[in-house]
């Protein structure tokens, strides 16, 4: 029998000190109790583990946890612990006779949980094992190791269908943060999860600040972006060992307490290094992607990449270590265009014809990602199959500092002209490289053999470096001028119908100007005010407290928890146990210490008043920036889109998106400025085929004729008139 709504909350209170789930956990748990498949997809920080925590908390029997990392075991077993719930893990790291003892606990049925590591998981002995150990649950944390797709695909991943075999009437949980939809599908595909329940979260990190810098002097880039921030834990993601170990050696020179952590280092030291940055030793550790895969370290403040991640998802999911506490924390990423000619590098010294296809087409999306003077929330989103409703985040440099536009047509013919130039003359099209070699008057093997020093275009682009063409180059694809397509296995770039249409009309082309070198964001504010002081104090007795466990500092309480008291004062138990985290057991083994602090520190300072909110965002229906009401503005004194957009310096789409917020924020505007009568009839006519949610299929049948912008306020528009028929 499922336990009900009431007994889970009492479950998680007593336990976990909450009072509240976070969105789908008790759906996904109350499936899984019902004996269901599912198959979970949770941002990092949105509260995966949970999921399959509780549930073995309320039935007989062991949950078996697949992990692939070590450290994420010992982290999560120290904080199960720490809150009274039975759990252990098995792996190498573990003294044979300690090993056999936990086995020998485990078939007397000490634990609820066991967490291990596939590779072990597949060992005959264990399989053996696992048979009689009267096993509930099999979660796989990390599911999408499972696929080539994922950006960690891990071959052990697959054989654990055996275990589908083995324990046939066991329910399976797969859950993972970062994976597409042809990911989701390879994960239920391989681990045959049978007609699983699928819950999908949504990917946004709102207290997340995203920035991408051009990279100049990376290290003292770095410097400065440290600093300002003491007192901070984060991670500097590196692509070699090498670069890792020697930034963490400068760091250290200059005053910032900083650890390397690579997979080329003793296991004892990479164990140490993490050790000290979880419990606060070191400030910032200096790593590969080797570190960080359910590291649960909830106060990580920011996350830099010192070097250009290799896609999407890994780049997305390593951002998702900062701010697992809910609170404000910074994404920042130096790139430069020296970074993608070492990561192609890397990609062709694959063996795998397939391999670096795929590696080359997700090295393509985030060098877009990188670029792009688009919102980078909403582009993150974009990839991942969820769109986000605002123009603007407000919470990236694009959205905070737009880029300025400029007129490009000449530079922008110039390239067109070439590549329609290069397809004519030897009747077939090449890569967006050996473009920019014939713009520039490149003398390479090719041009002579093909005589492309012959055409009218060769040389006429000495005015740039090869850089700037190739942002240029990509630029034009961001506009759906040039389109890159797969002629023999190589990627080459074409004109597109729009493209030449634009060079034959001589239509204006605005660009975006790179990204300046701007300093880097402003230290992320809190979004509660808090008591500074306490708030120290507190941190120093967590620090002393989780020494004397010999566990990290979070284990005893979050920042959030701590940045609670430092505003509420608690001084009874009964207020203590309304601080988030507080349950039965941390309420019996760390309240009176916590309290006594607290009630000696207001013996001598006085009790603050906090507002509730400070800067409170008024609803987002309702609410309209000050940039929204400009553009909505000159649209209602008559200027048109092309107007706005030579007044205000921006882009159309941006200009678009204007309207758009405008619109869901309960304003009308005049849809027959923006579409003809024509158009608005084709987009009825796409719509009431495909339905309103298949806003891509909308665009692709109307073949891109009508922008996507446009379409996506026509869709908010007919909605409106709907709901307001059917009321």
């Amino acid at each position: 029998m499922t336990p009900q709504s009431s007994e889970l909350l009492a479950v998680l209170k007593q336990h976990f000190g909450y009072s509240s789930f976070r969105p789908l956990q008790e759906q996904i748990i109350c499936d899984s109790l019902a004996g269901k498949d599912v198959f979970a997809l949770l941002p990092t920080g949105g509260g995966k583990s949970l999921c399959f925590q509780l549930p073995a908390l309320v039935r007989p029997g062991l949950t078996l946890v697949i992990s692939p990392l070590i450290s994420l075991m010992k982290d999560q077993v120290d904080a199960l612990q720490a809150s009274g719930i039975a759990a252990t893990f098995l792996n190498s790291s573990l003294h044979p006779q300690e090993a056999s003892n936990r086995v020998f606990e485990l078939h007397n049925g000490k634990y609820r949980m066991l967490y291990i590591a596939p590779e072990r998981a597949m060992l005959s002995g264990f399989l053996n094992d696992v048979k009689n150990w009267n096993v509930n649950l099999l979660a796989i944390d990390e599911a999408h190791c499972i696929s080539e797709w994922g950006h960690d695909f891990r071959p052990e991943y697959r054989q654990l269908v055996e275990l589908r075999k083995l324990l046939p009437s066991v329910p399976f949980m797969a859950l993972t943060a970062t994976a597409t939809r042809r990911v989701r599908e390879d994960i239920i595909k391989y681990l045959q999860l049978r007609s699983p329940s699928c819950y999908v979260a949504s990917f946004n990190r709102p207290n997340l600040t995203y920035e991408v810098l051009p990279k100049t002097d990376a290290y003292i880039q770095l410097l400065t972006f440290l600093r300002p921030r003491k007192n901070e834990s984060g991670i500097v993601y590196c692509q070699s060992r090498k670069t890792s170990e020697k930034l963490a050696e400068k760091l250290n020179a200059d005053g910032i307490v900083a650890a390397p952590y690579h997979a080329g280092m003793e296991g004892a030291d990479r164990t140490r290094h993490q050790e000290l940055f979880l419990r606060d030793e070191v400030r910032v550790i200096c790593a590969t992607i080797a570190f960080g895969m359910g590291i649960n370290k909830p106060n990580v403040r920011f996350v830099v990449h010192y070097d250009l991640p290799k896609n999407i998802e890994g780049y997305y999911q390593e951002t998702g270590r900062a701010g697992r506490d809910g609170l404000p924390s910074e994404c920042l990423l130096l790139f430069s265009g020296g970074d993608v000619v070492k990561q192609l590098h890397f990609i062709e010294e694959k063996h795998d014809e397939h391999e670096r296809r795929i590696a080359k087409a997700q090295l393509e999306q985030m060098v877009h990602y990188a670029e792009s003077a688009e919102c980078r929330r909403s582009m993150l989103l974009e990839y991942f199959g969820e769109e986000y409703p605002d123009p603007s985040c407000d919470a990236c440099d694009n959205c905070l500092r737009p880029r300025e536009m400029y007129d490009g047509t000449i530079s922008a013919q110039k390239f067109l002209s070439c590549v329609y130039r290069i397809r004519e003359k030897s009747g077939f099209s090449v890569g967006l490289r050996h473009v920019v070699e014939v713009l520039t008057g490149g003398d390479t093997e090719k041009i002579r053999r093909w005589k492309h020093h012959e055409l009218s275009t060769y040389g006429i682009g000495k005015e740039k470096s090869r850089d700037d063409w190739m942002f240029l180059g990509r630029e034009l694809m961001r506009l759906r001028l040039l389109k890159k397509n797969e002629a023999n296995g190589f990627a080459v770039v074409e004109v597109t119908p729009l493209g030449l249409e634009t060079v034959k009309q001589r239509k204006q082309i605005m660009l975006t100007k790179p990204a300046a070198m701007d300093d880097a964001l402003r230290v992320a504010e809190s979004s509660q005010q808090f008591d500074e002081v306490l708030f120290e104090q507190l941190r120093s007795l967590r620090k002393r407290l989780a020494d004397e466990r010999n566990v990290p500092a979070y284990v005893i309480f979050s920042d959030v928890a701590l940045r609670q008291m430092a505003r509420q004062y608690p001084v009874t138990e009964g207020e203590f146990t309304c601080i988030s985290g507080v349950g039965e057991v941390k309420l019996r083994d760390f309240g009176t210490a916590f309290i006594t602090e607290i009630d000696n520190y207001l013996r001598t300072n006085a009790r603050r008043e906090f507002t509730t909110e400070t800067a409170a965002r008024p609803p987002q229906s309702k609410w309209m920036s000050e940039t929204v009401r400009e553009t909505l503005g000159l649209f209602r004194s008559g200027k048109s889109v092309d107007e706005i957009v030579a007044q205000r310096n921006l882009r159309p789409d941006t200009i678009r998106g204007h309207l758009l917020a405008a619109v869901n924020a309960g304003e009308e505007i005049d849809l027959n400025r923006l579409m003809t009568a024509v158009e608005q009839q084709e987009a009825a006519g796409a719509f009431a085929k495909l339905g309103f949610q298949n806003l891509s299929g909308v665009f692709e049948r109307l073949e891109e004729r009508i922008s996507y912008t446009t379409l996506r306020i026509y869709r908010s528009i007919m909605q409106k008139e709907q709901h307001v028929q059917q009321s």
